[in-house]
Parts: structure tokens; sequence; C-alpha cells
């Protein structure tokens, strides 16, 4: 008796856990959307030519490029984004609500016009650049104008992630730790950061695979010299456009980029796994 009405709420559980088939539908076709190209990609590949594709001169040059300058460029963000994150958290409302919307900007604008903008602060014609040039400084068409594309498009996804995790943890802890006498830095380095570590994990991982994978911005600030600013998006536009790398590297490398993007979302699950644990 004891077993079967043990057993009944999840039965319940089990029946009302059932989806209607005009869910079900939809969402198989949804899902077809999104793993369907993915499918057509690979059937595309000539398996047998990848690992000549991805160790070409060209592919192995923008690899590389990509890789040291979406790390250069997290690593700023992470200087700047930290303490831009803890600020929106800890300020008043209006003020955080202002400086989020300017925040999150780039995410919702096509990367063509962060790439406008970079443009028009930093161009030759621009007041800032002007005075750069000036000084013997010349930032478009560079790889340092590579790192500054990226880390303006990949900032938001830090920014959020840590935010985030500032506000759910609250300031409780950190007024504690500051009435025992406690430092601001002190409150900082053994209080919030460790509160926020998952965010910022998190936050880190999204940001590097963001800039890994930027090309709008990058295209028409940095430009598309190989071996400067010809990053693997690029290449990939190379390719396909009848120049540089051929269209079994194009491929390869896009194969290449989905493996990073899978391997960054294996990584975040098994941090949240090991976070709630």
């Amino acid at each position: 008796m004891t077993q079967t009405l043990t057993d009944a709420p999840t039965r319940a559980v089990g029946a009302s856990a059932r989806l209607p088939v005009w869910l079900i539908v939809p969402a198989v076709l949804g899902a077809a959307l999104l793993i369907l190209p993915f499918v057509a990609l690979l059937t595309h590949l000539d398996w047998r030519a990848v690992p000549a594709a991805i160790t070409s001169e060209a592919a192995l040059q923008a690899l590389g490029l990509s890789l040291s300058t979406a790390a250069i460029a997290t690593v700023a963000c992470l200087v700047v984004g930290v303490p831009l994150a803890i600020v929106i958290a800890r300020s008043p409302r209006w003020l955080a609500a202002i400086l989020r919307t300017f925040t999150t900007l780039p995410l919702v604008l096509p990367p063509l016009v962060g790439g406008i903008a970079l443009l028009a602060l930093l161009g030759r014609q621009s007041v800032l650049g002007d005075l750069l040039a000036q000084v013997g400084i010349r930032i478009p068409f560079t790889t340092p104008a590579v790192v500054i594309a990226q880390a303006f498009v990949a900032l938001p996804f830090l920014v959020i992630s840590i935010e985030g995790s500032l506000r759910t943890s609250g300031t409780a802890h950190e007024a504690v730790a500051a009435s025992l006498g406690a430092g601001p830095f002190t409150v900082f380095r053994r209080v919030t950061l460790p509160l926020v570590a998952p965010g910022l994990v998190a936050g880190t991982v999204l940001c590097f695979a963001r800039a890994l994978g930027e090309f709008g911005a990058t295209a028409l600030f940095a430009g598309n010299a190989a071996g400067v600013t010809r990053t693997m998006p690029l290449a990939i536009y190379t390719a396909f456009n009848g120049a540089g790398v051929d269209e079994d590297t194009a491929i390869a490398l896009s194969l290449l980029l989905i493996l990073v993007a899978i391997a960054v979302l294996v990584l975040m699950r098994g941090w949240r796994a090991d976070a709630v644990r």
C-alpha cells in the first residue's frame, strides 16, 4: 500500500510531463533548423583532405592569429569588464539601467555597425585618430585593431554574466566582511570574486568564444591582410570569395570553429554542474 501511494505522485508527474503534439512538431522543426545546416556542412567536407587543409600555411596563420588576438582581447575584457560589472550591479537603478543599455548595445547591433563606430572613433579622420597619428600611432588595419574589435563585441558577454552573479549573491557577505574590518580590496579578493566565480568563468569562456568568431567589426576596422588581420572567420570568407585558401580549407576551418564552440559549451556545462554540487 505504501509503495502504491509513493508511486502515485511519480506517475502523476510523468503524465503531466507529456507534451502535446502541437508543441512537439514545431519543436522538431526548430531543432532541425539549428542542426541540419551543420549536418550539411559535414557532408560537404572531404575528410581525407582535412589534415592537409587545417595544416596549410594560410590556415595555421589564420588560426594562430585568431587564438592569440582572442586571448589578448579576453584578458583586456577581464581587466575592464569585472570592474564595470561590479559598478553596474552596485549602482542605483537608474544609473545601472543606463550603463547596462550601453554595455549590451553591441549584442543587438550588427557587428558591421561596430566596425564603423570604431573607425569613427580611431580612424584617420577622427579627432582621437588624428591625435594618435601625430605621435606615430596608427590603429586601424593593424593587429591591435583586431584585438579592439574582438573586445568590443565580446565584452558584453563577460559583463552580463558577472553582473548576474553579483545580483544573485547580493551584498550581505561583503557587508559582514567590511564590518569585521576587511578593507575594500580584501573584500573584493576574498569575498566578491569567490561568490561570482561561476559567472566569471562562464563569462570568460563566452567572451573568448565570441572573440574567436568575430568577423564583421574586424573586417571593417582591421581589414583582411594575411598574417596581420586575417583571422579564421576572415579566412573562411576569403576562401568563398575565390582568394587565398581554397574551399576545403574554409570548410575545415568552419569545422574547427564548430568544435571550439562545442568545447566551450561542454566546459560551461561541466563548470555549472560542479558549482551546483
